[in-house]
């Protein structure tokens, strides 16, 4: 979808008090929406390839394999986690937009083993365009699910900007000897998706037709808070979230970052309610189709894996679950890791 064009004249007067919040399209203001507006992997790794390599013993996690969070020892047995993640409306509703975006930032500190600490807002707003009490509306979202984290939101940064853009930096600890990380994956154990997938596609469909999917909404507003306790205490060492690169965009960087293959039972990996059929409809996004082009060198499909199998399993998450190495009482097991390299689906 080519991006929309919004003006002061033709879209709405921000300044008039009559302006009915609920009847503004959110997702209309945006080129794309949630994880989905990302920049490609591959561009991105070409883009930060010479940052690496640094130095700093403190550095117990940085760029080198672009996990969740960093992680920087602070003291014998306390590491200080750092994330941000923001991006453009996936829905129309500016408090779930909030909810939402708050949750996804939050996830980068669960899928290090942590416990966010504190967190600060991050907006771009179109002051000329956009009301700011729907601003109001998005920051309230975010601040509600903050408290449910119990991380305290205490200020942040806006700039006026042409899309709408929302997010946070979130501060965390952990400990040092039990993180999550994606270069800790062994061979030979299960693979566990802690939410289903789907997300990207019933978002899509959203944008294009204003077809709300409440069960996507409620699986991206909620914490990765226990997924991420119940593995700390199941022992496992190597996680990620999955988010804008899609499960297998993820599952590839945790593989190629811990030198293992995987492989993914198609049958295996749960679906949102209604994934299926947008995905038959064609709710595609640009972001699914260049994460599958990016890991699809790396793909080995079995009999019977369709392209549309391998577009789903590339779908562009927002605010997904954990994808982690090791079987995790209560989520399903997906697949395995193998030796070797690649990721097969069968």
């Amino acid at each position: 979808m080519e991006p929309t064009a919004v003006t002061t004249t033709d879209a709405l007067d921000a300044t008039d008090a009559t302006v009915d919040l609920s009847q503004i399209k959110l997702t209309a203001y945006a080129h794309g929406g949630g994880c989905a507006c990302k920049i490609p992997p591959g561009e991105l790794e070409q883009a930060i390839s010479g940052l690496g390599g640094q130095t700093n013993p403190e550095v117990i996690v940085g760029l080198d394999d672009g996990d969740d969070a960093a992680a920087v020892l602070v003291r014998d047995g306390l590491a200080v986690l750092s994330t941000a993640d923001f991006f453009t409306p996936m829905v129309d509703d500016a408090f779930d937009w909030g909810r939402i975006a708050a949750a996804n930032a939050l996830s980068d500190i669960y899928a290090m083993g942590g416990t966010p600490v504190v967190a600060i807002n991050l907006v771009g707003w179109p002051r000329g365009v956009l009301p700011m009490e729907l601003l109001t509306e998005v920051l309230r979202g975010g601040l509600a699910v903050a408290q449910l984290a119990g991380t305290p939101v205490i200020g942040g940064h806006t700039i006026d900007n042409p899309e709408p853009t929302y997010g946070m930096a979130v501060t965390g600890t952990a400990d040092p000897e039990r993180l999550l990380r994606n270069d800790a994956a062994q061979a030979g154990l299960p693979l566990t998706l802690t939410k289903p997938i789907g997300v990207g596609l019933l978002n899509n469909r959203h944008k294009q037709t204003g077809e709300v999917s409440q069960a996507a909404v409620d699986s991206m507003v909620s914490l990765n808070r226990e997924a991420a306790a119940a593995a700390l205490a199941a022992g496992v060492t190597a996680a990620t979230d999955v988010t804008g690169f899609g499960l297998l965009g993820h599952l590839h960087k945790m593989a190629r970052a811990s030198g293992v293959g995987a492989v993914i039972d198609r049958a295996a990996v749960p679906l949102i309610e209604g994934a299926a059929e947008a995905l038959r409809d064609g709710y595609i996004s640009g972001g699914t189709r260049r994460n599958l082009d990016w890991v699809r060198p790396h793909l080995t499909p079995g009999s019977g894996i369709t392209e549309e199998d391998l577009l789903l399993l590339a779908d562009a998450q927002t605010s997904g679950g954990l994808l982690v190495v090791g079987e995790v009482p209560g989520y399903p097991v997906i697949g395995q890791t193998v030796p070797g390299g690649g990721i097969s689906v069968r």
